[in-house]
């Protein structure tokens, strides 16, 4: 039996401390956490586990160090037992992540990740959703830059959207997401866009995989529908489909929620000002999954981007993101944004750390298993999320 929350000896533990975006997630769980929260930082060397905990000065008294490997199952159950929540930026996910889900879906302790990748939430789905069930644990994934803004992005445009047509959503709803950014991504999110290109099959299985056993909702219908290039006449963009995991997370929400109406659809993109940035794009990622198919170069593109790294705190401060909304649904259009700063280190190390301590600490609906965070945390998180300086806005 799982241990209750009530005699576990932390609320947060943060696995992936010693890691560039670990380290920003520890900085912002030292300066913002509430009084009386007891949290831990785990890794595998005591020495940097120490120099986090140094570095982090007051904010970092009281924190405790956790020592454990990603591949230790004993040790990693036994640090899930300790905890309420576990936040882990150890990646690629499907590399190092699979062993600590399933501790924690022993252990009925939920878990909070970075990851980006489709076959690792699939799997994990297939792999550890009944033991989850059973135990209490909530498996949120994709809690940083992928998914949050997306995700609650369009919770909050199809609430925006229900108000506008007067309350429950009865017609069918389309709703497209454009995200548009300045900032650069991390390491760990181009070393696992490498590896999904690169086992294309073996995503296609675990997606087949998860169907034959997901449950499907009944009476209505949720889809990631596959957009074309081209251009929005209501934004003014330039849109290029996106192939992340975004798509997937909204659709699963849209599934869940029965306020998304009886038949949603969304849709995923990039959106550029201007032809010729669309065009570029295009022909970067091809350039980029045509590589990721040759190990040599695959290797070699590894090497350029380092996991573990990232761009000054100067180079972040002038970096942002939006992501911006249309749903329609019997007539109604209604546009939103989503806003922020650096999204793929700042905002998501704020991002991580808010997830973790809202499924600690705030009065979430009852979820359990593989959970998305619209699903496991929806209104409580959007309201920690803008306390914390992201907006969600209603254009018009």
């Amino acid at each position: 039996m799982a241990a209750t929350p009530a005699s576990r000896t932390y609320d947060v533990v943060l696995l992936g401390a010693t890691g560039f975006t670990g380290g920003l997630t520890a900085d912002y769980l030292a300066e913002h956490a509430p009084d009386g929260v007891r949290w831990a930082i785990a890794g595998r060397s005591k020495e940097k586990l120490e120099k986090v905990r140094d570095r982090l000065g007051a904010g970092g008294e009281g924190v405790d160090l956790v020592v454990v490997d990603s591949t230790d199952e004993a040790a990693l159950r036994d640090m899930a037992a300790q905890t309420k929540v576990v936040a882990t930026t150890v990646g690629p996910y499907l590399e190092h992540g699979g062993p600590l889900v399933a501790a924690c879906a022993q252990e009925g302790t939920d878990y909070v990740d970075l990851t980006g990748e489709p076959e690792f939430v699939d799997r994990m789905y297939v792999e550890h959703q009944a033991t989850a069930e059973r135990s209490g644990a909530r498996l949120v994934h994709a809690c940083g830059f992928d998914s949050i803004p997306h995700d609650l992005g369009a919770y909050f445009t199809v609430q925006e959207l229900a108000g506008a047509v007067g309350g429950e959503i009865t017609a069918p709803v389309t709703l497209r997401g454009v995200v548009r950014s300045n900032g650069t991504f991390s390491g760990g999110t181009f070393h696992s866009a490498l590896n999904a290109f690169a086992r294309a099959k073996q995503m296609r299985e675990a997606m087949q995989a998860r169907k034959r056993v997901e449950p499907r909702p009944k009476d209505r219908r949720s889809r990631a529908v596959a957009g074309k290039p081209g251009r929005d006449k209501t934004l003014g963009y330039w849109l290029l489909p996106l192939p992340t995991i975004d798509p997937f997370v909204v659709a699963r929400s849209g599934a869940a929620l029965a306020s998304y109406g009886p038949d949603f659809r969304y849709s995923h993109f990039a959106g550029t000002k201007t032809l010729r940035y669309a065009a570029g794009g295009m022909a970067g990622a091809g350039g980029i999954a045509v590589a990721s198919q040759v190990p040599p170069l695959r290797n070699a593109l590894k090497k350029r981007v380092p996991q573990g790294s990232g761009p000054s705190e100067g180079r972040r401060s002038k970096s942002w993101f939006s992501v911006e909304f249309v749903g329609e649904s019997d007539g109604t259009t209604v546009r939103t944004k989503v806003s922020g700063g650096d999204p793929g280190y700042t905002e998501t190390a704020k991002m991580l750390a808010e997830s973790a301590l809202c499924l600690a600490l705030d009065d979430n609906p009852t979820t359990s298993g593989q959970v998305t965070t619209a699903q496991a945390m929806g209104d409580a998180l959007l309201t920690r999320l803008r306390a914390a300086g992201l907006s969600f806005d209603r254009v018009s």
